[in-house]
């Protein structure tokens, strides 16, 4: 069994930051591959990437200068609605990249005339 690789810390930001700044978003196993490195290792960081980013959100930092505990800002009931919505959205968002892929895949199946190129 192959060990882990270890990619440098350059790499991890710049294929993060090339996904983030691509429109629109491309497909991370065919990224990965045009960069060299393990599709799942590429989604890991674009993962945490992602919480990152969530925990510099401006409200999120000015709790934390103004002392705040975290939930003390809105009511139980509306931070428990936010949480879910954030992660639809992220399903949403994974499920609109799944479709955008099968969809690039059956519009290459096709030929000019509409008709499947398997059934020629």
């Amino acid at each position: 069994m192959a060990g882990q690789r270890r990619y440098p810390l350059e790499l991890r930001e710049r294929a993060v930051q090339m996904y983030r700044s691509a429109e629109p978003k491309p497909v991370i196993r065919q990224m990965a591959r045009q960069l060299g490195v393990h599709p799942e290792a590429l989604r890991n960081w674009i993962r945490k990437d992602e919480v990152a980013l969530a925990d510099t959100h401006p409200a999120r930092v000015a709790r934390r200068a103004a002392g705040a505990p975290a939930a003390s800002v809105l009511e139980p009931e509306a931070q428990a609605e936010l949480d879910a919505l954030r992660i639809e959205v992220m399903e949403l968002r994974r499920a609109n990249g799944i479709l955008r892929a099968a969809s690039a895949y059956f519009a290459a199946t096709l030929d000019q005339t509409g008709r499947p190129s398997w059934s020629s």
